[in-house]
């Protein structure tokens, strides 16, 4: 969504339960969903553990499917995402995708916009899992540190990548919000 800023600071949360369920996951929980890898040539050097998800097909009459990372990782997410929505959305709308998404050592997410019609009205929301310092989110030309323990939400609509020149992966918590008045139908809650 256009927010008329690159990025904006959604303030402090307490991610601790979130981050130690995720950075415990075993690498196999990396690996079962590649639809993202092989859809968009920006994410192949990424891995996903995704909860919720849609292809934003017949939009905005989309179907939003729980997948395979629900099980793994709703106990902690859900709670999170309800009050980071309550804190600063209107109430009544959809979690049309929801993820851990890691970024490999040395890889890159190439500069793109988003373009599916579901991303001008969705919120894209950044929960910062794991990163390290040389990390770098890249909006509009601009560089930022995303810090473990603040949420963000990026404007998905101007030009962003992501550089990890780091030894370690990065990890977002990453999640799409579209409010009420852009889906005529009921909430997903979970």
């Amino acid at each position: 969504m256009d927010i008329d800023l690159p990025l904006r600071e959604l303030g402090d949360y307490d991610v601790s339960g979130l981050r130690d369920l995720i950075l415990a996951q075993e690498e196999v929980a990396w690996l079962g969903n590649t639809y993202r890898q092989q859809e968009y040539d920006v994410h192949q050097m990424t891995n996903s553990i995704v909860m919720i998800f849609t292809d934003g097909s017949g939009w905005p009459e989309i179907e939003v499917h729980r997948e395979a990372g629900w099980d793994l990782l709703a106990e902690q997410a859900v709670p999170l995402m309800q009050q980071i929505l309550a804190d600063h959305y209107p109430l009544g709308g959809t979690i049309i995708r929801a993820m851990a998404a890691r970024l490999q050592p040395g890889g890159v997410i190439k500069t793109h916009r988003d373009s599916h019609p579901s991303f001008q009205y969705g919120h894209r929301i950044h929960i910062p899992i794991h990163t390290n310092p040389r990390v770098r989110f890249i909006i509009n030309g601009r560089p930022y540190k995303l810090q473990v323990g603040k949420v963000y939400e990026i404007n998905n609509q101007q030009q962003h990548s992501v550089m990890n020149k780091g030894k370690e992966g990065r990890i977002n918590f990453i999640f799409d919000y579209v409010p009420p008045e852009h889906l005529g139908r009921e909430a997903v809650n979970g």
